[in-house]
């Protein structure tokens, strides 16, 4: 198990060899680095839609233990577009994407998981822009994309910020993921 970035004000990557999946969000809220694990902010709906679309066949305690959990037990790992925290993500600059969506590239040609679980449309837009120079638009599921060997699917973002996806739309998206 690798667990990357240590410091402090940053959200560490959950990531290995031979991950199922490795689900990728646009960059840490404040709340998740504070108290060290990914969609902590009790109004994030990622943790809720996870266990209702019984993307494993476990009821997990969320807490910072969660990542590691999901990473030894199921090759689930995590890991952000950018590595900045913000209250809101259009607090993050190009020079934030400039930055770390090449990194994220190189993690995921490095690890090579299964599946890349993408969190939202701006998620994907800044992370294939700036990581692959891929400017397009990007369509809910499964993305068949040129160079890139791992499949990559996309769902909403579950940030309480994104009110257009509902609780059971999110459930609807995560279903197919513990098929891929």
């Amino acid at each position: 198990m690798v667990k990357l970035n240590t410091n402090d004000k940053l959200l560490p990557d959950y990531i290995d060899y031979q991950l199922k999946i490795l689900s990728v969000g646009l960059n840490p809220s404040i709340p998740s680095v504070k108290l060290g694990y990914y969609f902590a902010n009790p109004r994030n709906r990622f943790w809720r839609a996870f266990e209702q679309a019984n993307v494993i066949n476990e009821v997990l305690n969320v807490d910072s233990s969660v990542h590691e959990i999901l990473l030894a037990k199921h090759s689930i790992g995590f890991t952000d577009v950018v590595k900045r925290a913000s209250s809101m993500g259009h607090e993050l600059r190009a020079k934030d994407f400039k930055r770390d969506a090449p990194q994220l590239r190189e993690k995921i040609e490095r690890y090579q998981p299964g599946l890349i679980w993408v969190h939202g449309k701006i998620a994907m837009c800044k992370f294939m822009q700036y990581g692959y120079g891929i400017k397009r638009s990007w369509q809910w599921g499964l993305n068949h994309i040129e160079n890139i060997e791992t499949k990559v699917y996309l769902t909403p973002n579950p940030s309480p910020a994104n009110a257009a996806y509902s609780l059971e739309d999110l459930v609807k998206w995560y279903q197919p993921i513990r098929n891929l």
